[in-house]
């Protein structure tokens, strides 16, 4: 097997099973499907990942992997500015990336209800959303401490609605592209309920 590991076997199974999760979605992508996809072996399957399920199952955690890192180039890719500007840098590649990110959202709304009823599936989705926060969590106290800002709550917490306000917004965008607010609406959405409440 080391000529596999040399070939990048398991990085193509995984980018091979996130295409096929894109246009056939959870429940009709098979083995033979992954296959094709990635150019690779139906043992290749087994040996990396266990089985198909194992593998489909990687492929929409590392979406969610790849989406939080996508967030925190942006937010590190150029001066901080003030804390609202960097939330409006963060909601634009949670909000505005939706048309260009059409096919994963898809995706990721099909791993919901497969969770629901594949334990394995939901462990990983969990251990996703765990990553997310941790790594929004250690955003959010690097930019703190740049800043000179004391955060009044749990970053976790604060990461968790801004997660939840992004995975609202994408089910809204699904079905409803032109009513969804963009990334500036959504801030002055939010800076306001700040203020209402204060």
């Amino acid at each position: 097997m080391a000529r596999t590991d040399a070939g990048g076997y398991r990085e193509r199974l995984l980018a091979g099973a996130v295409s096929c999760l894109q246009e056939k979605g959870y429940a009709h992508t098979t083995a033979r499907d992954l296959v094709a996809a990635s150019g690779t072996n139906l043992a290749s399957i087994g040996y990396h990942f266990g089985g198909k399920d194992a593998l489909l199952n990687e492929a929409i955690a590392a979406v969610f992997d790849q989406w939080t890192e996508r967030v925190e180039r942006a937010l590190f890719a150029t001066e901080l500015g003030s804390p609202r500007e960097m939330l409006e840098r963060a909601m634009a590649e949670l909000v505005d990336v939706f048309d260009e990110l059409r096919p994963v959202l898809i995706l990721c709304v099909e791993g919901y209800p497969a969770a629901l009823r594949a334990p394995v599936l939901r462990e990983k989705l969990t251990e996703a959303y765990a990553r997310t926060r941790t790594a929004g969590a250690d955003m959010l106290r690097r930019a703190s401490g740049e800043l000179g800002v004391e955060l009044p709550i749990r970053p976790e917490t604060l990461v968790s609605v801004v997660v939840a306000i992004s995975d609202g917004l994408m089910l809204q965008w699904l079905l409803d592209p032109e009513a969804t607010p963009d990334a500036r609406e959504v801030v002055e959405a939010i800076a306001t309920l700040g203020a209402l409440i204060a």
